[in-house]
């Protein structure tokens, strides 16, 4: 154990992610159990450059594993892109004694708090919370299995009405830059196609998929679209496509929006925020820093930052087959 955390500071920043609170309240609680002081700042970075500091303790996280957002709040910060801002932050933490941070968030988060060890040597641990799932070392992210649970579930209602109607609905969900969300949701919900950004099949492939389904029977058809997908400028482009080359059906359009990040967390979320969050603490007094904290094969694992941003995460190929066998 390291004798020299006695303070540690948690915030969360970029997208809310349901979750986020349940991973709060277990770093708060296990710096309780280890007798640690625990601060929380308010709105993330930009709060860590202002100074929006409040101490925290078991009782102040009382009654919130069960709501989604984020007691913290959250805000994107352009000041901490700089490095007058992040300054500004450093002698924030070192006024305030604060020994160690614990960020949530994803990407960009962890992007910044890797920044910030380089230039400060300031001990940082990551806690991945967000709903696109495209972190690199972990298998979950926080918030992604509620997301996944939220897009089926209005994916469920909407083909009530598509069978009522003879209607084909394009549904886009979030994944600008990862279609886990698209394509596992339109497994779990019977999409007729999905379409994410890996793997561009083409507005001609669409229709051609599309007849093959009307063909064989079938009166109506979801397509589920990841909003990064490129098939189109927007899903509104490409629907208006799918009607100029299809008559056979009448084409709607939902974007789901933010209904995927709010809501109350799943089990599986609460479970996992609060492993990690206990995780984090525990790494902490190891003396870790500069890693994030994520699951692999139901384990506690330790990922350096510069991994955890790499970029290069891989869709499971398998899934897309999956998706096209039992599509048919």
């Amino acid at each position: 154990m390291s004798a020299k955390i006695k303070r540690v500071a948690v915030l969360t920043s970029g997208g809310d992610a349901p979750g986020m609170n349940a991973a709060i309240r277990a770093v708060v609680r296990a710096c309780s159990f280890h007798d640690l002081e625990c601060v929380g700042i308010f709105r993330g970075l930009q709060g860590l450059i202002e100074g929006d500091f409040k101490e925290m303790g078991p009782r102040s996280v009382k009654n919130i594993i069960n709501r989604g957002g984020t007691l913290l709040k959250s805000a994107r910060s352009k000041d901490f892109r700089t490095k007058e801002g992040r300054k500004v932050a450093y002698r924030n933490l070192i006024d305030a004694e604060i020994d160690a941070l614990v960020v949530i968030g994803g990407d960009g988060t962890f992007t910044g708090a890797n920044v910030f060890n380089d230039e400060f040597d300031f001990p940082i641990v990551g806690i991945p919370g967000t709903i696109d799932n495209d972190i690199n070392g972990t298998d979950y992210t926080i918030g992604y299995d509620t997301a996944l649970n939220t897009v089926v579930e209005a994916i469920d209602k909407i083909r009530d009405t598509a069978n009522s109607h003879n209607r084909l609905f394009l549904v886009e969900v979030m994944g600008r830059d990862a279609g886990d969300i698209a394509l596992n949701a339109g497994i779990g919900a019977g999409a007729e196609e999905i379409l994410i950004p890996e793997e561009n099949l083409g507005k001609e492939r669409l229709i051609a998929s599309l007849k093959r389904s009307k063909s064989s029977g079938k009166t109506s058809s979801i397509v589920v679209v990841a909003e990064g997908d490129q098939s189109g400028k927007n899903i509104f482009e490409l629907a208006e496509y799918v009607r100029e080359n299809m008559n056979e059906y009448e084409v709607k359009v939902t974007v789901l929006g933010h209904i995927q990040r709010g809501g109350s967390p799943s089990c599986f979320d609460r479970v996992l925020a609060s492993r990690l969050g206990v995780g984090a603490i525990d790494a902490l007094l190891e003396g870790k820093r500069d890693i994030m904290i994520g699951i692999s094969n139901n384990k506690i694992v330790h990922v350096a930052f510069s991994e955890a941003i790499k970029g290069d995460n891989k869709i499971d190929i398998d899934l897309i087959r999956v998706a096209d066998i039992t599509s048919v």
